[in-house]
């Protein structure tokens, strides 16, 4: 086979990825919860050299998404055109959503192209890896999203708190992610963000007080109040 090219096909990369994978590195993959029902069992390690050969191209990254093959899916996020992507792609991209690994990088590229507006729509969505999405989204912006004003941040702490008493996993679990990720921003987020971990600590729901509990430790750290400090 060819090596890898900008001038590849959907079905060329697809080919190649086939031809790549292993039976090992699926059962590795389910160990840590990745859905492998349509994996060939290539990891990151090769995909995103692999992503960085090919280079973007929308078209191509529509059809490899489309293909439902894990890996295919993955590289579609990793090659898509980012000026291209726009709120009706997500949608329908998040509609397909299953799994956490998935949600997170297709999570940063919609950050990365603006589609925060999005957010409180998927928060809203009641499926498990659609609501997953918005504050895997907000996690990204937090650390990412450089010109993002602090005021987006603070607006989003009550999605936060309303979807605090979700207690599945992939959504709890996001949860958490995004409120240590925007109190750990800038000095001017940390307040409010530790002050609404304070209150979810002492929720009478067990879900909300473990994310409370688990962000506290970490936003209220020496370290954290140091580097902070040393950003300021």
């Amino acid at each position: 086979m060819p090596a890898p090219s900008p001038d590849w096909t959907a079905g060329q990369v697809i080919d190649h990825l086939r031809a790549t994978g292993s039976e090992e590195n699926r059962a590795g993959m389910a160990r840590y919860g990745i859905v492998t029902d349509k994996a060939f069992g290539v990891g990151n390690s090769e995909l995103r050299p692999l992503a960085r050969r090919i280079g973007r191209d929308h078209a191509r990254a529509l059809k490899l998404w489309d293909s439902g093959w894990r890996e295919a899916r993955l590289l579609a996020c990793f090659t898509e055109e980012k000026t291209k992507v726009d709120a009706d792609q997500a949608r329908r991209w998040a509609g397909d959503f299953n799994s956490w690994e998935i949600v997170d990088t297709a999570a940063d590229l919609f950050s990365d192209t603006g589609l925060h507006p999005l957010i409180p729509e998927f928060a809203s969505d009641d499926r498990e890896f659609v609501r997953r999405t918005a504050f895997a989204m907000m996690a990204w912006a937090a650390v990412h999203a450089k010109k993002e004003p602090d005021a987006t941040f603070i607006g989003w702490l009550p999605l936060i708190e309303a979807h605090s008493t979700d207690p599945r996993n992939f959504v709890k679990k996001a949860v958490n992610w995004a409120l240590r990720q925007i109190g750990k921003r800038s000095t001017a987020l940390n307040g409010p963000a530790l002050a609404l971990a304070r209150a979810l600590s002492e929720s009478q729901d067990r879900t909300a007080r473990w994310i409370g509990k688990d962000a506290m430790k970490e936003l209220s750290a020496e370290k954290t109040l140091e580097r902070l400090a040393r950003k300021r």
